[in-house]
């Protein structure tokens, strides 16, 4: 995602780790963890990520630490407010309960490409 696409602004939609910033998803110096806060049980992260200009996403590369789903949408600025966004990835499962249950298999990477994932 992070090449040749400008981004705007992140805003959060959840609680993050300090540490870790949902900032840490279009950085330049390499590969940045975004991370949940360890004390906010809700399971669920959301980041809205507003880019420069309209462009074209060709993949998405995920790297996964201990996330079971994902899902990815997209949408444009200039839509009107009650307008949903397009899903680009449908949710998909990156590791099973039981993998969570026992903390293992929870690091890896998916590449989402178009007309594939």
């Amino acid at each position: 995602l992070r090449e040749g696409l400008v981004h705007h602004s992140v805003f959060l939609l959840c609680v993050q780790d300090l540490k870790y910033p949902a900032e840490n998803l279009l950085s330049e110096d390499g590969i940045q963890t975004w991370l949940g806060c360890p004390k906010d049980h809700s399971r669920q992260l959301s980041v809205e990520l507003q880019l420069e200009r309209a462009s074209p996403i060709g993949y998405v590369d995920i790297g996964n630490h201990g996330c079971a789903f994902l899902q990815i949408e997209v949408g444009c600025s200039s839509w009107r407010c009650d307008q949903p966004y397009l899903t680009l990835v449908p949710t998909v499962t990156l590791m099973i309960p039981a993998d969570l249950k026992l903390d293992q298999n929870c690091c890896g990477v998916r590449m989402f490409k178009e007309g594939k994932d």
